[in-house]
């Protein structure tokens, strides 16, 4: 064990739960073409991550890796999906970002049946929107995520990079018990879905326990950055590699630089940053720092020069999405969302089912956070029902003591203001990371029709009540 991967381990293994052949993510994968059947199997498999060579813990993933396969579709295309199900619980994919057809969306209990062990399945996500984006489960999701089922989907922008190539740099997070395997014995326990969520002891990159990331000299690279964890915020500093970002949650902005090279990060989340590499050999270490700091990977820098037959744009803002952007505020449909719960929050009662429940009893029943007051469930009725086209305007109180990452199906929505104060930079999102007792003001354009998710992207938090589900008619 190197000693740069000791000391990660050892920072994380502090701040973390007690402690109780991954293969490199492809570089330039080929397109699915729209007219191809793309199999997809959930299955067991193995991944060292405790360290390179090491035990080979049992995982879940596509394709029986973790990562699953990186799925790639030029914008505007359609990827078909024939998915399978080799598991031992049933199971879904959500494709996490996509604005889909409501039917494809993958959640068990509200868009589908669940996909049985040994059945079969046939999604059909239409790209329309380029970017960066992932696919999980949406059943049983803190299990089957902590187990290692995801993958990374991108959709190629059309026309000419800015860039020699694209780094996908997936974080997780782990729990390994002594035996350095998955800690099975610790999901569903109370104390994480009642505090800040299930937070591993091992942190990996592209389920690499260190991973090291060759570049050549003047490369420019885009960095696609996702965290994966079930719960874990991550703080990433980029020390001296002066990242530009370039998108949100697959959502182009206005290139800016990362400010203090440091990149706060919640579950579920993406940022696309570009990093123009020196002439020279170097080294970069990517730190993570929450806590003590520790490097969770690098990129060498080594070898000849980057050659390129002509010279790369000096532009390197992506071109826009085609998102709805028009926002009629004056005809908004006013919603407020009001998050509860948790451990040391205020939180007595709550609607569960219908009824009115206390805390012991919803801590009983599993369920310790709410939505408005509602212990939430698919069962349950809709948050809202909204007709097709108009603007939904939703402020967001977090009234609990933990961060949450509120994600929004189906649809993305720009962030309008923060604790009253407007947000300057125009923000796009999927997933919106909120801080304790922060209000945060979001509206979207409800285009899409069809039942769609919004639930807490803590896993835990959303399993244990923090979740609804509204309407586009």
């Amino acid at each position: 064990m190197t000693t740069d991967l000791a000391l990660a381990r050892r920072h994380f293994l502090a701040g973390g739960a007690a402690l109780g052949a991954a293969a490199l993510l492809p570089r330039r994968p080929a397109f699915a073409a729209a007219t191809e059947w793309r199999e997809l199997t959930a299955r067991p498999g193995k991944a060292s991550l405790w360290e390179e060579g090491g035990p080979l813990a049992d995982i879940w993933g596509y394709d029986g890796g973790v990562p699953g396969p990186v799925l790639r579709i030029p914008q505007g295309q359609t990827l078909k999906v024939r998915f399978r199900n080799r598991l031992e619980q049933p199971t879904t994919v959500h494709w996490h970002g996509i604005r889909i057809a409501n039917q494809y969306d993958g959640v068990a209990g509200l868009t589908q049946d669940p996909v049985e062990p040994g059945a079969e399945f046939e999604y059909l996500v239409r790209a329309r929107d380029a970017g960066t984006y992932w696919y999980h489960p949406h059943n049983r999701s803190w299990e089957q995520l902590a187990r290692g089922l995801y993958g990374v989907l991108i959709v190629e922008e059309p026309g000419a990079k800015a860039y020699d190539r694209d780094v996908v740099l997936a974080f997780d997070d782990w729990r390994l018990d002594g035996e350095r395997q998955i800690d099975t014995a610790s999901l569903g326990a109370m104390h994480d879905w009642a505090h800040a969520g299930r937070l591993g002891n091992v942190l990996t990159v592209n389920a690499r326990p260190y991973l090291r990331e060759s570049a050549r000299p003047g490369e420019r690279l885009r960095l696609r950055v996702l965290n994966t964890a079930n719960a874990r915020v991550l703080n990433l500093r980029f020390a001296g590699l002066a990242p530009r970002v370039i998108a949100l949650d697959g959502q182009p902005v206005t290139p800016h630089l990362l400010e203090a090279e440091t990149l706060r990060i919640a579950p579920a989340q993406r940022r696309d940053l570009i990093v123009d590499l020196p002439g020279g050999e170097q080294v970069f270490k990517i730190d993570e720092v929450s806590r003590d700091p520790f490097t969770a990977c690098e990129i060498v820098v080594a070898g000849p020069a980057a050659e390129r037959a002509a010279a790369l744009p000096d532009d390197i803002a992506l071109p826009a999405n085609p998102v709805p952007k028009a926002l009629e505020m004056r005809d908004a449909l006013p919603v407020d969302l009001r998050m509860e719960g948790g451990a040391m929050g205020g939180m007595r009662e709550a609607m569960l089912h219908g009824e009115r429940k206390a805390m012991r009893d919803l801590f009983e029943a599993g369920k310790v956070w709410s939505f408005n007051g509602i212990a939430g469930s698919h069962h349950d009725a809709a948050l809202f029902t909204v007709a097709r086209g108009r603007t939904v305007s939703m402020p967001i109180v977090n009234d609990t003591r933990w961060p949450h990452a509120i994600h929004v199906h189906g649809h993305h929505f720009r962030v309008l203001s923060r604790n009253g104060e407007e947000v300057t930079r125009e923000q796009w999102r999927d997933t919106v990371l909120m801080e304790p007792e922060e209000r945060v003001e979001i509206a979207f354009v409800a285009d899409n029709p069809g039942k769609w998710m919004i639930h807490c992207h803590m896993l835990e938090h959303q399993a244990a009540g923090m979740m609804a589900w509204f309407e586009v008619t």
